[in-house]
C-alpha cells in the first residue's frame, strides 16, 4: 500500500508567488490556541516512531491563522466604514462582541435549565488574509486523555467565543432553547463537546463528494443572476448516482425475451445427486396429463433426467416422439417446476418425500410466466429517489427552496434599487438556511452583517456624497452573500441525498494553495442547531501512508452533564476516510446520529447515513491535499524457503481445527503468522491463516494479497469465512465473492440471510457481493423472492437500514413490475395479519372470538380484491381466500393465530401457517437453516434421519410466519391424555403410536421414523444448544416423526428458576423414548442401533465444522438476543469438537446419551410443565377429540381370565411365552423378559402404593439348582395372584397393556421349537471392538456387547477388563465403567496404552465381569487384528 500527493497549484502564478503567499500567511498568523492534537495507544506508538520530522517540525511546516469569531444575522456591528472599505476582506477579524447562542433541542442535553445572562471573551490578535485561509491548522502537543482536551479546551475558551448560526431562526421542527444565561462554570464545561476519533479497525467506506480544493472556495461567483436549481432524478449525491447507474447495467444484461434467465417461473430447488442414499432407488410417481384425472402411473430411477421421463411419457402418450423441451413437469398443488436438465433424485422434494409424488405435464406455452419481467420494464429507468421512503422530503425541499430563492431574488432587486428593507433579506436568508438543514455558514452570515453597517452608515455625513459608492459596496457584498449561498446549497446538495442542484456558475480558479498535508488532519468547524460552536483543526499523530485504504473515521460529540461532571455521548457520525481510493477533500456536511453508539465491531460505512440530513448536523473541513492509494507490489518471498519440520506441519493442522481466527488466541496467531507460507489447503484454511496477520500495514496486507493469490479452494464454500467482520479488505472480500459466484442458484439460497449480513461489511453498495446478489436474484424468482423478505427485514436493525432500503429499491427495480406488484400483495397481507392480531390482543379474554371472526373479514375482502397472492412463506403455494373456519387462535402469551389459506391451484390442499407478533422468529430462522444444512449433508452421505424442517419466516419487528405441520400434536398433550402421571410413565409414546397405527407395517414405519428423526433431533440440539426444552416444545407426528419447535434459547443459555438451571440434560431422549424404540425392553439392540446412528450423525457433521462456524460467525453482528459474541461461538466449537478424532466423539456423544437417558430432572419439568398446562386450561380444552378418553375404571370387556408361562425362549434375548385366555375364552400369545415382569410389579407399587401386591420371584429368591424350573413356577403364580387378586388392579391399564399388547402372531403349531439352553449362531456372547495404532499408541474402543448373562440368566451389570501382555497385569490393566442390568450393554469408552513400539508379541486379554463375578474373556493376538474396522469378538467362558 502506497499513497502519493496530488494538488493543483494555480496555474495563473509562478512558484514564487505562491511561495510568498505561504510565506505571507505563516508570518502573518499565529498558531490558534485551539488546535486539538489527539493522542492515541501504543499502535499509534508505533506508527508515530516511524515519522520522519519532530513535532516542532510539524509545527513549523503548518500554516495557521486564528479563526474569526462567528456573527449573527439579527445584529448590527459598530465598525468605521473607513476600516470596511480599507479592509473589506479582513473586516471582522478584530470585533469584540457578545455572541448569543443557539440552545440545544430538548432531547439533546440533560439539564437545559441552567442559564446564565451573558459570556465574554477576549479578541484574538493578528490578521487574516482572505475568507478562506483560518481554515489552515496546526497541531499542539498531543493530550493522552479526554480530561487533558477537556482541559485545555477550557482554557482556550476563555480566550474564544464564537457563534454559528442564527438568532430565533430554526425552524419549529427543531425546537430549541436558548444558553445565553449559563452559569458561567458550568457554560464552560458544556463547551467541551468534541472528540474525533478514527476506528482502531479499518474499514470500507463509500464515496463523498470531493468539492473544492479549499474549504469554502469563491471560484463560482454570481454577479447580477440570481441562483438557479436544477432537477437531479438519478440524485445530486455521486455515491447514489453511481449505484443506480450500476443497477441499471446489471438489470440490462438480462432482457426479458431472454427466456433462459427471464421465465417467469419458479423452479424447484435441487441439490448435487446424493449417490450414497439412491444408490437403486425407484420412485412411485402419478402423472396427470392434460385435463384426465386418470393418472399416468410410472416408477422411474431417481438418476433419470427429468427431461428423459417427460420424453417417454410423451411417447407412452401420444406414441410419437415430441420435442421434450416444449414440456415441463410441475409438482400438483404448487406452482413449482421440476428442472428438465436435473435428475429426479437432485430434487429436494424427491429426497424427502418418499410417498407417491404427484406430478403434471403441461406444455411451455401454455404455461405463463406470471411473474416473468416484461418488455416496458428493460426501458423502465431507476431513480433511487422514486423508491426509498424519504423521497417525499426531498420534493418538498426542492419546491420550498425554490419558492424562497424567488423571494430572495424580489428582495435582492428591490434592495439593490431602493437600498432599503435589509430585514426582508435578512429574513429569506434565513428560510432558506432553514430549508438546508438549518446549517448557517460563517460566509452567509458575514455577508448579511457587511449589508447591515453598509446601510447603518448610509446616513452618517462622510457617506452622504457618496451614494454611487454606497451602491457599489452594496452590489458587492450581495454578490458575497449569494455567492454563499450558492455554495451552500452546492455543499448540501454534494453531501445529502437531494433530488436537485443549483445551476452550475462561471468558474474562478481558487489562488489558495492547500499545502501539503502529511499527517491526517481536518478542522471541525462547526456543529449546526446546537447552543455551543468550535473551530477545532484536529491533528492525529498519524501519517496518511500509513493508514489502511479501509480507515473509518468516527467523530463522536459529548456533552458534560451539569449534575454529575460526566462527559456523556450526545450524537455520533462515521465515514470512510478514502472513498473511490482517494482521500475526501474540502468541505462535507456530516449528519448526527442520536442513537445508541455502536460497537466498535460494526464500525463500516453503512453503519450510519452521514448522507442523509438530521437535525444535528457537523460542518468538517478537510485539506485540499490529494492522496490517491497506489497499490504496493511485493515479490513473494518464498523462494528460499526450506521444507518445514513434521511436528511444525503437525502444529499447523491442529491450529487449523480451531476454524475461525476468532478463536485463535495471540500466541497461536503469531505462530501461525510466522508459518504462513507453509499453509495451504491440505493443513489450514485461508480465513485462518489471513486472520492471523499482526495488523493492517502495507507491507503486511500486500503478504496477504500474495497468501491470496496463491492459494488453492478445494470448495467455494471455503470462501464464507472471508466475508466475516473479521476482513474489511475489498481484495479478500472479491475473492471471496468470486468463490461464492460459483455455486449454482439453489446451493447459494440457502445462504442468503449470511450474505445479507455480509453486506454490512462492504466497502460501498457497488461491491461485488451486492452485484452477485442482484445478478442471482434476475436468475431465479426464489432467490429474489427470498432476499426481499431479508431485506425487508433487515431494516428494522438499530444500524445498516439505509444500506438495506437502496438495496431493497434495487432489487425491486431488477425484479420487474409483475414480481414488485407480487411483493407489494404480500406485504398488504402481513400488513392485515398485524392488524388482526393487534385487535385480537387487545381483546378481552371472552370476546377474543368474536373479534377474530369479525377481523378476519378484512382477509376476505383482501383477496376479493386482488384475487390470488403467493405465500410469503413459500413463493410457489399460490392462495386465493381463507377458510374462516379453520381460523382461530392459540391461548399461549403471545396469542398466535392459526390462518388458513385456500390453495389457488385446484389439486392443491388448503395450507394453515401461524402468525405470531411480539416474538423475534430471526433466531427461528437461523436454527432452522442450520438444521437444513445438515440434514443437506446427512443426504449427501446417503442418510435420510427423516427430518421435519418447517419454514419460519420474519417479517418484520417482533413478527412473522410459522409453517403448521399437518397431524402433529405436542408431547404435551399426549402426557395430559395419558393421565396425571403421563410424563411419568414409560409406555406413554408407545401406547399413542400403537393407537394411532393399528396396521403392522404402519407401526414398524413409525417406529422406524421415530428412530431416524430422534436421532437426528438429539444430534442438533447437542451441537447448537436448544434450551427450554419441556413436552409443549417437541412434536409428534402420527407417521412417528419427531420434530422441536420454538427455539427462543439457544447456545446454552438456559433459563434459571433460582439459580438453578431448568435444562439440565445434553438434550431431550428419554426413557419413554428408549422403551419405544426398545419396544418395551424386548429389543434391546435397538438402543445401541440407536446409539451407533446417533455417532454416525453426529461425525458427519463434525467434518463440516468449519461451514456451520462461518455461518453462525457471520450472523454475530445481526442483532439476535443468544448469539452476539464469541463465548456463543465457542460453544458451538466446544461442542463439535473439532479436534476430536472420530472415535474420541464417539465416546463422547455416547457420554451425552447416557446422561441425557438418566436425567430424572427433564421428566419432572416435563410434569410440572404439565400440571401448569392443565391448570390453564378450561376443563373443556383440555380433553383433544383425536384422543380416546382413558380411564383407570375397571373395564368387564377387557378382563383376563389367567395367564400362563409356556417356555422359555432364547431366540433373540430371554423371553416367556404367555398364553393368556381373555373372559371370553379367546387366547393371544406374547413374550415377555423377566426386567418386564419387574418394571410391570414397579409400576403396580407406585400405582397401589396403598395396596398389597403379592411378592415378587426377584434373583435372590432362587435356588442354586434347577432355578429356570423354580422361576417358571414362580411367576406364573405371581400372575395367577394378580389376576384373581383386587379386581382394580387385575383391571389396571398396566396389567392390561403388560398381557395385550404386542401379541405373537402366531400359533403354537406355527410356532418353531424353542427350548431353554438351545444354542444359535447369534445368541453366542459377543463384544464389539475398534481397535487403532498409529505412533506408538494403540487405542480400543469397546462399543457394545450382547447376549452376556450371569449364570442364573439374569442380566449382569457389566464392565470390561483389559490386560496388554507380556506386561505386568498391574501395570498394563485398563478397565472399563460398568452397565447396570443389561444383556446388551453399550459403551463407547475408549481404553489407550502408550508407548507400545509394535504390536508383534502383544496380546490383548479382555475379560468381562459383573462385580466380581466373571462373564466371558478373550485373547486377541493383536498383530493378526484388523485395524481401524469395527468387529464382534466372541467371548469365552474361561480365561485363556
Amino acid at each position: 500500500m502506497a499513497y502519493c500527493w496530488k494538488t493543483d497549484l494555480n496555474p495563473s502564478e509562478s512558484h514564487e508567488e505562491q511561495h510568498e503567499h505561504q510565506e505571507l500567511n505563516s508570518v502573518n498568523q499565529p498558531p490558534s490556541p485551539s488546535q486539538v492534537s489527539l493522542g492515541f495507544d501504543q499502535l499509534v506508538d508505533g506508527i508515530n516512531n516511524k515519522i520522519l520530522f519532530s513535532q516542532s517540525e510539524i509545527e513549523e511546516n503548518t500554516i495557521s491563522v486564528p479563526s474569526s469569531p462567528k456573527h449573527s444575522l439579527d445584529e448590527v456591528q459598530q465598525i468605521s466604514l473607513n476600516e470596511f472599505n480599507s479592509k473589506s476582506s479582513e473586516l471582522f477579524c478584530h470585533q469584540v462582541r457578545k455572541t448569543p447562542v443557539i440552545g440545544f433541542r430538548p432531547s439533546a442535553l440533560p439539564n437545559p435549565q441552567n442559564i446564565n445572562k451573558e459570556s465574554s471573551g477576549r479578541n484574538p490578535t493578528g490578521k487574516c488574509h482572505g475568507a478562506d485561509v483560518y481554515r489552515f491548522n496546526t497541531s499542539a502537543p498531543p493530550f493522552t486523555s479526554l480530561d487533558q482536551i477537556n482541559s485545555q479546551t477550557e482554557v482556550e475558551n476563555k480566550n474564544h467565543n464564537y457563534h454559528i448560526g442564527f438568532e430565533r431562526s430554526i425552524p419549529s421542527i427543531y425546537p430549541s432553547f436558548s444558553t445565553d444565561f449559563m452559569p458561567k462554570e458550568e457554560n464552560k464545561r458544556n463547551r467541551n463537546a468534541n472528540t474525533v476519533e478514527p476506528s482502531s479497525m479499518p474499514f470500507k467506506g463509500f464515496l463523498l463528494p470531493q468539492i473544492h480544493e479549499s474549504s469554502w472556495p469563491k471560484d463560482k461567483e454570481l454577479i447580477g443572476c440570481t441562483i438557479q436549481l436544477i432537477e437531479v432524478p438519478e440524485g445530486s449525491n455521486l455515491t447514489l448516482a453511481s449505484f443506480c447507474d450500476k443497477v441499471k447495467k446489471i438489470r440490462e444484461t438480462y432482457q426479458a425475451a431472454d427466456i433462459n434467465s427471464n421465465s417467469g417461473k419458479i423452479w424447484s430447488t435441487t441439490t448435487a445427486f446424493p449417490y450414497h442414499l439412491f444408490s437403486d432407488t425407484k420412485f412411485s410417481i402419478n402423472i396427470f396429463i392434460g385435463n384426465s384425472t386418470q393418472p399416468l402411473h410410472s416408477m422411474p430411477c431417481a438418476n433419470c433426467l427429468v427431461k428423459d421421463l417427460i420424453a417417454e411419457i410423451l411417447h407412452f402418450w401420444t406414441n410419437d416422439q415430441l420435442f421434450h423441451k416444449d414440456y415441463l413437469l410441475n409438482i400438483c398443488g404448487y406452482e413449482e417446476f421440476l428442472q428438465n436438465d436435473h435428475s429426479l433424485g437432485s430434487h429436494k422434494i424427491f429426497q424427502k418425500d418418499k410417498s407417491v409424488i404427484q406430478l403434471n405435464l403441461q406444455k411451455s406455452r401454455e404455461v405463463p410466466g406470471k411473474l416473468s419481467r416484461k418488455h416496458e420494464d428493460d426501458h423502465s429507468s431507476f431513480f433511487l429517489n422514486q423508491l426509498l421512503e424519504f423521497m417525499h422530503i426531498w420534493k418538498i425541499s426542492r419546491q420550498c427552496l425554490s419558492t424562497i430563492i424567488k423571494k430572495y431574488d424580489s428582495q435582492l432587486k428591490y434592495l439593490l434599487k431602493t437600498q432599503q428593507n435589509v430585514e426582508s433579506i435578512t429574513e429569506e436568508v434565513k428560510n432558506i438556511c432553514s430549508v438546508l438543514g438549518c446549517v448557517e455558514t460563517k460566509q452567509i452570515t458575514d455577508a448579511v452583517n457587511k449589508i447591515n453597517l453598509i446601510l447603518q452608515r448610509k446616513s452618517e455625513s462622510f457617506l452622504q456624497n457618496s451614494e454611487t459608492s454606497t451602491k457599489g459596496l452594496i452590489e458587492k457584498v450581495t454578490t458575497e452573500l449569494s455567492t454563499s449561498i450558492y455554495q451552500l446549497i452546492e455543499v448540501y446538495c454534494n453531501s445529502f441525498y437531494t433530488d436537485f442542484q443549483p445551476l452550475p456558475a462561471p468558474a474562478v480558479v481558487s489562488c489558495v494553495d492547500p499545502g501539503l498535508h502529511p499527517h491526517l488532519s481536518f478542522t471541525v468547524y462547526a456543529a449546526h442547531n446546537i447552543p455551543e460552536t468550535w473551530v477545532h483543526g484536529i491533528t492525529f499523530p498519524l501519517e496518511i501512508k500509513s493508514l489502511p485504504k479501509e480507515s473509518m473515521l468516527t467523530i463522536k460529540l459529548f456533552g458534560i452533564n451539569c449534575a454529575t461532571n460526566n462527559a456523556e455521548i450526545l450524537a455520533w457520525t462515521s465515514l470512510p476516510l478514502f472513498p473511490k481510493d482517494k482521500i475526501i477533500l474540502g468541505s462535507v456536511l456530516l449528519s448526527l446520529t442520536l442513537h445508541s453508539e455502536p460497537a466498535i465491531g460494526i464500525i463500516a460505512p453503512g453503519v450510519w447515513d452521514i448522507n442523509q440530513p438530521t437535525p444535528v448536523i457537523l460542518q468538517v473541513d478537510f485539506p485540499a491535499t490529494e492522496w490517491e492509494y497506489v497499490k504496493l507490489d511485493v515479490e513473494d518471498s518464498r523462494s528460499n524457503l526450506e521444507e518445514p519440520p513434521k511436528e511444525c506441519l503437525k502444529h499447523i493442522a491442529k491450529l487449523s481445527q480451531k476454524q475461525s481466527p476468532l478463536l485463535l488466541s495471540e500466541e497461536k496467531r503469531r505462530y501461525l503468522w510466522f508459518y504462513r507460507f507453509y499453509c495451504n489447503n491440505d493443513n489450514c484454511s485461508l480465513p485462518l491463516v489471513l486472520g492471523s496477520a499482526p495488523g493492517w500495514d502495507e507491507r503486511t496486507i500486500s503478504e496477504m494479497h500474495s497468501i491470496l493469490r496463491r492459494w488453492k479452494f478445494s470448495h467455494p464454500l471455503e470462501a464464507l469465512g472471508l466475508l466475516t467482520s473479521s476482513f474489511p479488505d475489498q481484495e479478500i472480500r472479491k475473492v471471496a465473492v468470486q468463490q461464492l459466484d460459483s455455486l449454482p442458484n439453489d446451493e447459494l439460497l440457502d445462504y442468503l440471510p449470511q450474505l445479507v449480513q455480509a453486506i454490512k461489511f462492504e466497502w460501498n453498495l457497488e461491491s461485488p457481493l451486492v452485484q452477485l446478489l442482484l445478478h442471482r436474484s434476475l436468475q431465479s424468482i426464489q432467490i429474489a423472492h427470498r432476499l426481499f423478505w431479508l431485506l425487508k427485514d433487515a431494516q428494522n436493525e438499530a444500524y445498516f437500514k439505509s444500506w438495506y432500503q437502496k438495496l431493497l429499491a434495487a432489487l425491486q427495480f431488477c425484479a420487474g413490475k409483475a414480481l414488485s406488484d407480487e411483493f407489494s400483495k404480500e406485504m398488504k397481507l402481513i400488513e392485515i395479519l398485524g392488524g388482526i392480531g393487534g385487535k385480537v390482543k387487545s381483546a378481552s379474554e371472552l370476546q377474543r372470538q368474536d373479534v377474530l371472526k369479525k377481523e378476519i373479514g378484512r382477509l376476505e375482502e383482501f383477496f376479493q380484491s386482488i384475487h390470488t397472492c403467493h405465500l410469503p412463506l413459500n413463493p410457489a403455494v399460490y392462495i386465493k381466500g381463507i377458510d374462516h373456519k379453520a381460523c382461530s387462535y392459540f391461548t399461549s402469551n403471545a396469542l398466535p393465530l392459526k390462518i388458513t389459506f385456500i390453495n389457488a391451484n385446484p389439486m392443491g390442499k388448503n395450507i394453515s401457517i401461524i402468525f405470531k407478533a411480539g416474538d423475534d422468529l430471526r433466531q427461528d430462522m437461523l436454527v432452522l437453516q442450520i438444521v437444513q444444512m445438515m440434514d443437506n449433508i446427512w443426504l449427501q452421505e446417503g442418510l435420510d434421519m427423516q427430518m421435519i424442517i418447517y419454514r419460519c419466516l420474519s417479517t418484520g419487528k417482533g413478527q412473522g410466519l410459522v409453517q403448521m405441520v399437518p397431524d402433529a400434536v405436542t408431547l404435551a398433550k399426549i402426557h395430559r391424555h395419558a393421565g396425571l402421571m403421563g410424563p411419568l410413565k414409560e409406555n406413554t409414546i408407545k401406547k399413542w403410536f400403537s393407537q394411532h397405527n393399528h396396521l403392522k407395517a404402519d407401526y414398524e414405519k413409525a417406529l422406524s421414523n421415530f428412530f431416524y428423526s430422534c436421532a437426528g433431533w438429539c444430534v442438533v440440539t447437542f451441537i447448537l444448544g436448544v434450551c427450554d426444552r419441556h413436552n409443549d416444545n417437541i412434536m409428534l407426528t402420527k407417521s412417528g416423526h419427531m420434530f422441536h419447535i420454538d427455539f427462543g434459547k439457544i447456545l446454552g443459555h438456559a433459563q434459571t428458576f433460582g439459580g438453578i438451571k431448568r435444562d439440565r440434560a445434553p438434550f431431550i431422549f428419554t426413557s419413554e423414548m428408549e422403551y419405544f424404540i426398545t419396544e418395551g425392553g424386548k429389543n434391546p439392540q435397538h438402543f445401541q442401533d440407536f446409539v451407533e446412528l446417533c455417532c454416525r450423525a453426529y461425525n458427519i457433521v463434525r467434518r463440516h465444522s468449519q461451514l456451520l462456524l462461518n455461518l453462525l460467525e457471520m450472523m454475530l453482528h445481526a442483532g439476535l438476543p443468544e448469539l452476539s459474541g464469541i463465548q456463543d461461538l465457542k460453544y458451538v466449537y466446544n461442542n463439535l469438537r473439532p479436534q476430536d478424532t472420530d472415535l474420541e466423539a464417539t465416546s463422547h456423544f455416547t457420554k451425552k446419551i447416557k446422561e441425557s437417558l438418566e436425567c430424572f430432572p427433564v421428566k419432572l419439568n416435563n410434569l410440572i410443565h404439565t400440571l401448569a398446562q392443565m391448570t390453564a386450561i378450561s376443563p373443556a380444552k383440555s380433553i383433544s377429540q383425536n384422543f380416546p378418553q382413558e380411564s383407570c375404571t375397571p373395564s368387564a370387556t377387557r378382563s383376563i381370565q389367567r395367564a400362563t408361562i409356556l417356555r422359555f425362549s432364547n431366540r433373540t434375548s430371554p423371553l416367556y411365552l404367555i398364553q393368556v385366555t381373555h373372559n371370553n375364552n379367546k387366547t393371544s400369545l406374547t413374550e415377555k423378559s423377566f426386567e418386564q415382569f419387574a418394571k410391570l410389579h414397579g409400576q403396580l407399587h407406585k400405582q397401589f402404593a396403598a395396596r398389597t401386591l403379592p411378592e415378587f420371584p426377584h434373583w435372590w429368591h432362587l435356588p442354586f439348582t434347577n432355578s429356570d424350573h423354580k422361576r417358571f413356577r414362580d411367576l406364573n403364580h405371581y400372575m395367577e395372584q394378580i389376576l384373581t387378586g383386587s379386581y382394580e388392579i387385575a383391571n389396571s391399564d398396566c396389567v392390561l397393556e403388560f398381557f395385550l399388547s404386542e401379541p405373537v402372531q402366531q400359533t403354537l403349531e406355527e410356532s418353531s421349537p424353542l427350548f431353554f439352553g438351545e444354542t444359535f449362531p447369534d445368541k453366542v456372547p459377543k463384544v464389539q471392538l475398534v481397535i487403532t495404532y498409529e505412533d506408538v499408541k494403540l487405542t480400543i474402543l469397546v462399543k457394545h456387547m450382547k447376549n452376556i448373562h450371569l449364570p442364573d440368566g439374569s442380566a449382569p451389570s457389566a464392565h470390561v477388563e483389559f490386560y496388554l501382555l507380556p506386561y505386568p497385569s498391574e501395570v498394563r490393566r485398563r478397565k472399563t465403567k460398568s452397565v447396570p442390568k443389561c444383556t446388551d450393554p453399550t459403551y463407547n469408552e475408549i481404553v489407550v496404552y502408550d508407548e507400545v513400539t509394535e504390536l508383534q508379541g502383544h496380546v490383548l486379554m479382555l475379560i468381562v465381569k459383573s462385580k466380581a463375578t466373571f462373564v466371558g474373556a478373550i485373547n486377541i493376538q493383536l498383530c493378526n487384528v484388523p485395524l481401524n474396522e469395527e468387529k464382534w469378538y466372541p467371548l469365552g467362558n474361561s480365561i485363556i
